[in-house]
């Protein structure tokens, strides 16, 4: 839920990447970090284990100019991907007011990007929320790999609700601010509704 600061005139809004198990959502993360003006992020907190899978979140605030006066700061968390993860990843949800589906684009992952998208509508619901309500985007990542799935095939599969979707990839940074903007320009929309 947003969070409005009217003391230091901040709107405070949480995005969460949410995905199966090394499909970039942390690699997203740190390329928004590593190419972001050290003055508009705060620090990028990252508990991961040595083989980079986040073991609980990342996390990151981000500064994105200003609404009616008030500074918009977006905190952006990942979710670990592995499924014995699961209330962590509830935990995470809570509040929320944008979600990326980070979807793996190679061919034998496909299954576990089906699993890991029931499991975001199931956890968001445990919390309360209703994906087809929410701001969402849908990016297509790893699309440099050999073995690819098709655009057209994972949208068909993956996509829930006419979602914008975006080609990323992640380790070169393609698409992700694309991706980052399309959320943070939905979640903006909601609030100029309230």
């Amino acid at each position: 839920m947003t969070f409005i600061n009217y003391a230091s005139r901040e709107i405070n809004c949480k995005i969460v990447y949410y995905g199966p198990g090394l499909c970039g959502k942390t690699t997203n993360l740190q390329y928004i970090y590593d190419a972001t003006a050290p003055q508009a992020k705060g620090k990028l907190i990252s508990l991961a284990t040595e083989t980079d899978r986040t073991l609980f979140f990342d996390f990151m605030p981000l500064e994105l100019g200003t609404v009616r006066g008030f500074k918009t700061r977006f905190h952006l968390y990942t979710v670990p991907g592995q499924v014995y993860y699961d209330a962590s990843r509830k935990l995470i949800l809570k509040g929320v007011d944008g979600v990326v589906f980070v979807a793996d684009s190679q061919e034998e992952r496909m299954d576990a990007n089906v699993e890991s998208l029931y499991n975001l509508e199931e956890n968001l619901q445990t919390q309360g929320y209703d994906l087809m309500q929410l701001p969402y985007v849908l990016q297509l990542n790893k699309r440099d790999l050999p073995g690819a799935v098709p655009v057209e095939d994972l949208t068909y599969e993956l996509q829930k609700k006419g979602e914008p979707v975006y080609e990323a990839v992640a380790t070169t940074g393609t698409g992700v601010f694309d991706t980052l903007k399309a959320v943070a320009k939905q979640v903006l929309t909601e609030l100029r509704k309230t």
